[in-house]
């Protein structure tokens, strides 16, 4: 929601610079109009959308990176559980209580990763485990090999288990967005000034009016983009948690 409003801001600023422009072209005399000073008002607006379009394209890369990363990782640590699950499986029937906290654990931990991200940015965070983790990691150091393959097999699932964790630490450390506020404002300060030169010297009328607002509503869709790739966890390209919710099914009673 808070993308939306955002976008919906930056829309109505980018739009309102071409408003500025058509209620002060009026005021301008003669000489304020000479070709010389369209000259130079395209090229200072020219240079401004070079750098808006740099920017905007960095803003882009930059979310779409932070995406793929987290949705990555995501998969990793749903992959892990399932490899987690398979060993135990071969360990014998010594693991089946280590496999039903396997599964207790799964709903918690989507919880608190998906909650973490939805939490407002300047609100400082603290990692602790889950006591469903501890209780799996405890359990699981406790195992009695009986001989050299649930020895490895053991081996195995903790070292599995310790990349699932540092999967986990690494969703928190990266919790919270990566796109700069400065950027996001100094971008659409830029956009509201182009909108602004172009109905300085141009008549605004029904078609020229109607082609900034199309374009403003575009510059404010692709802003709701780089917002929407930037938190993943939430919003309409969220990345959804049914994966990692339904990674393993329930063990037969």
């Amino acid at each position: 929601m808070n993308d939306l409003l955002i976008s919906l801001l930056a829309f109505v600023l980018i739009f309102g610079g071409a408003l500025v422009g058509a209620v002060v072209r009026p005021w301008l005399s003669d000489h304020h109009l000479h070709a010389d000073s369209r000259d130079v008002v395209k090229m200072t607006t020219g240079l401004i959308g070079t750098l808006a379009a740099l920017v905007l394209g960095l803003l882009i890369a930059s979310a779409k990176t932070s995406f793929d990363q987290k949705t990555n990782q995501v998969r990793q640590m749903t992959a892990t559980i399932i490899l987690l699950d398979d060993l135990l499986m071969q360990y014998g029937p010594d693991a089946t209580h280590l496999r039903d906290l396997l599964r207790q654990s799964i709903q918690p931990l989507a919880n608190r990763i998906w909650h973490e991200e939805q939490v407002p940015a300047g609100r400082r965070l603290r990692f602790e485990s889950s006591a469903e983790s501890l209780a799996f990691e405890t359990e699981l150091e406790h195992l009695a090999p009986a001989n050299d393959t649930q020895r490895s097999l053991q081996s195995r699932a903790i070292q599995a288990f310790t990349e699932g964790a540092q999967i986990r630490l690494q969703l928190f450390a990266q919790t919270g967005g990566s796109i700069p506020v400065p950027f996001l404002v100094i971008l659409v300060f830029w956009l509201s000034a182009i909108f602004a030169s172009f109905t300085l010297f141009a008549r605004a009328n029904l078609v020229v009016m109607a082609a900034l607002l199309v374009c403003a509503l575009s510059f404010s869709c692709a802003i709701f983009l780089v917002l929407e790739l930037d938190n993943p966890f939430a919003g309409l390209m969220g990345i959804s948690s049914a994966t990692l919710r339904g990674a393993l099914l329930p063990l037969n009673p």
